[in-house]
């Protein structure tokens, strides 16, 4: 099982700010299609870290690990 947690304006689309979803054996790619798919959100552009570390699309989840997903941040 994989505790997922969302940022900025992904956690309002979502209503919480993080869910448990077993993601094991899945890539960040996959994870990204599935929980966009389950919630309704776009997460083509974010960055993700897994276990507080920046991973890439093809990186491959394990049992246990926490997934953010942290939105482009814009300012000036």
């Amino acid at each position: 099982m994989n505790k997922v947690m969302f940022f900025a304006h992904l956690r309002d689309a979502v209503g919480e700010e993080s869910v448990s979803v077993d993601l094991t054996g899945k890539t960040v790619a996959e994870a990204k299609a599935i929980l966009s798919e389950q919630h309704g959100i776009n997460l083509e552009t974010v960055m993700t870290a897994v276990n507080e570390e920046f991973a890439g699309d093809d990186d491959v989840l394990s049992d246990g690990d926490v997934v953010a997903f942290i939105p482009p941040v814009s300012g000036g």
